[in-house]
């Protein structure tokens, strides 16, 4: 079965000021699995966007190449699977959401049943059904973003490019377009998106790929950035510890308390010394870096 998105040896390169070449991306490869949600991360300027532009057919690559489920992105058949939303999507603002929507259904040669119908589903799942008689003018910017979303989905593409979905976006508008995209996930849709907000990646993606000045610098599963960086163990005991413990007690706690950090390299032996000691573990959490971590001392 062909990949979503398959990129190899991508680069770009754009005439600055003066003639000076400006390379925006510097032999990138990557490739998205059906049904994963991808998380492309990086610093501003550098080549999310750009990128992005290249799989939907608005940039064209100065090499390499760049596929939609096997068809050139340069061929109009490879988008038709296709839900893309802009880092900045703009309007014809004198539209309603619903008229709006109806454009695009039309261009996305949906019938008319089948476009109202779908724009019920979209407006809804985007809490935008109560303002979709409104003109767009009159959206605030999170509610623009929201109604960019609502068209990303009407046609139920199978794959979605999106470049800074939460952009503009309240915590209630971020949690409800999480949500959404695992709800895409669990459909079997994949979902590609760029954003330099670490938290999104680490709470929805499968895998995460982070790309600085225009090259690919990691590309890793999630769980693994996070099961790597466990540093250690914060354990709380039912009892006051034994003597035993003392070079694990927490400093600047009252030594009562019971709680305990154990580096990682020594949870073995300390898990070993609990069960001689039978003593009664109540807590036991793990102490690791974050994907924020792991990104900073890519980029550094």
């Amino acid at each position: 079965m062909m990949k979503p998105i398959e990129i190899a040896q991508l680069s770009k390169t754009y005439r600055g000021k003066r003639g000076r070449k400006v390379e925006a991306l510097r032999g990138l490869s990557l490739s998205v699995s059906e049904g994963e949600v991808f998380g492309f991360l990086g610093p501003n300027g550098a080549g999310k966007s750009t990128t992005i532009k290249t799989l939907v057919g608005q940039i064209k690559p100065s090499s390499g190449r760049a596929l939609l489920f096997g068809d050139s992105v340069a061929a109009p058949k490879a988008r038709r699977k296709v839900g893309y939303l802009p880092e900045n999507p703009s309007f014809y603002d004198f539209l309603t959401a619903r008229e709006y929507l109806d454009l695009a259904g039309r261009a996305f040669g949906m019938d008319a049943a089948l476009i109202e119908s779908e724009s019920d589903r979209v407006l809804n799942a985007l809490n935008l059904a109560d303002a979709s008689q409104r003109p767009i003018r009159g959206f605030s910017k999170g509610m623009v973003q929201r109604l960019g979303l609502a068209q990303t989905m009407l046609h139920n593409p199978d794959l979605y490019i999106l470049d800074e979905p939460m952009s503009g976006l309240d915590p209630v508008g971020r949690a409800l377009v999480k949500d959404l995209i695992l709800e895409l996930k669990s459909q079997g849709r994949t979902v590609f998106f760029s954003t330099h907000v670490i938290a999104d990646v680490e709470a929805i993606c499968d895998r995460v790929a982070i790309i600085a000045q225009g090259e690919l610098r990691a590309e890793n599963a999630v769980s693994d950035i996070i099961a790597e960086g466990i540093e250690g163990y914060h354990v709380r005991l039912s009892q006051t510890p034994p003597s035993e413990f003392n070079d694990f007690l927490e400093k600047g706690l009252p030594e009562k308390t019971g709680d305990l950090y154990v580096p990682r390299q020594q949870f073995n032996a300390f898990m070993r010394q609990v069960d001689q000691s039978g003593c009664t573990i109540n807590l036991l959490e793990p102490k690791r870096k974050s994907l924020e971590d792991f990104f900073l001392r890519i980029i550094a």
